[in-house]
């Protein structure tokens, strides 16, 4: 009997380092285990920084035990300050998955949104929800960090599968249904806390 693939999402940031794991079963159909931030002082020096978010990191890798990371490609942006914050944190991403033996992907914002949503340019809040619906929450993921990690971890679970995995195995008629009509509008919602961890 096939065993459910348990996958840690990371939305690489220096400020903000979003964390999310999920188990998926071999049906696609997914639950959350963990969701947080690993965080860092902006005042503090670079090196102080890193450290923290490589122990944010390394406290899931350790307590959750994924089978894989996956984390979000750094891509180009106009601001450059941000931009080599965002690889700095990926690349202490990447070495902890080394060191703990496993297996790392990485995957582009526009391939997540159009695993998550079924189009690549779905904005922030429809990915969230989309992502609330997949794992049966009571409401939005929060922050939008660890929101985007778990969006992460289901793009790579359901991508793994085949080039043709996508939100739709995991979602009813109904449910298919409702994210039709999201891509046509936003409605209110209510958030409520999560887990966050802090990376120290």
């Amino acid at each position: 009997m096939s065993r459910s693939l348990r996958v840690l999402g990371i939305d690489p940031g220096l400020t903000r380092c979003g964390l999310g794991v999920v188990d998926v079963s071999p049906n696609r159909t997914a639950s959350l285990v963990h969701v947080g931030v690993a965080r860092s002082a902006s005042t503090d020096p670079i090196e102080k920084r890193l450290a923290a978010i490589a122990a944010g990191i390394r406290d899931v890798l350790v307590t959750h035990q994924p089978h894989v990371v996956a984390v979000e490609r750094v891509f180009a942006q106009n601001n450059l300050h941000s931009v080599m914050g965002t690889a700095q944190a990926s690349g202490i991403a990447l070495l902890l998955a080394a060191e703990h033996g496993l297996t790392a992907a990485t995957h582009t914002p526009s391939e997540v949104k159009a695993a998550i949503t079924g189009y690549g340019s779905a904005d922030k809040l429809q990915v969230q929800t989309m992502v609330a619906r997949v794992l049966r929450l009571d409401a939005l993921p929060q922050p939008a960090d660890a929101a985007d990690a778990l969006a992460i971890a289901l793009c790579h679970a359901w991508r793994r599968g085949g080039a043709t995995a996508s939100a739709d195995d995991a979602l009813t008629p109904a449910q298919k249904a409702w994210r039709d009509a999201e891509k046509k509008r936003t409605p209110p919602k209510r958030v409520a806390r999560t887990h966050v961890r802090t990376g120290t």
